[in-house]
């Protein structure tokens, strides 16, 4: 586990500063498809790995953007333990950009750096700058900044 974070005080203390660095998650083909099944988006170049091979540059099926993208807040549970917290919510995502294809078996990983924090009274919006980098290679799958709200026990 990395940072524990227990307050909104706290929390602030790392405006502009790296949060950490995730471990890395393989990105199978069984992910891929039980993503596919649960967003029923069945495209050919991330469920038919035969075709894939045939037809694409990638040599193999790649992963939904958006899985990739699905994966953050679970990479984010790996960098920071927010203690002490009642709630937590997704609220959006700014910039986001797919940068590079991650492709069958690969493995990511996040990195996140907090840029902005906001106290709503009492509700604590945290602007997350999120990078997701795929083992190998230069370019990220994607990066972007990830919104929450959050509201510590007092």
């Amino acid at each position: 586990m990395g940072l524990k974070i227990s307050s909104y005080e706290q929390f602030e203390t790392y405006i502009g500063k790296e949060l950490g660095v995730s471990e890395y998650v393989q990105v199978d083909q069984a992910r891929i498809n039980a993503f596919a099944e649960a967003t029923l988006d069945h495209q050919w170049i991330h469920t038919d790995p035969e075709r894939a091979a045939k037809e694409t540059e990638f040599g193999t099926t790649i992963a939904h953007g958006y899985l990739t993208l699905s994966m953050a807040p679970y990479l984010l549970g790996q960098i920071i333990e927010l203690d002490n917290l009642k709630m937590g919510v997704n609220y959006g995502v700014d910039k986001l950009r797919f940068m590079s294809p991650v492709k069958c078996d690969s493995r990511v990983r996040m990195r996140a750096e907090l840029s902005e924090m906001k106290n709503l009274r009492g509700t604590a919006r945290a602007k997350i700058k999120i990078t997701i980098e795929i083992e190998g290679v230069d370019k990220a799958a994607c990066v972007g900044e990830v919104t929450y709200l959050y509201q510590f026990a007092d």
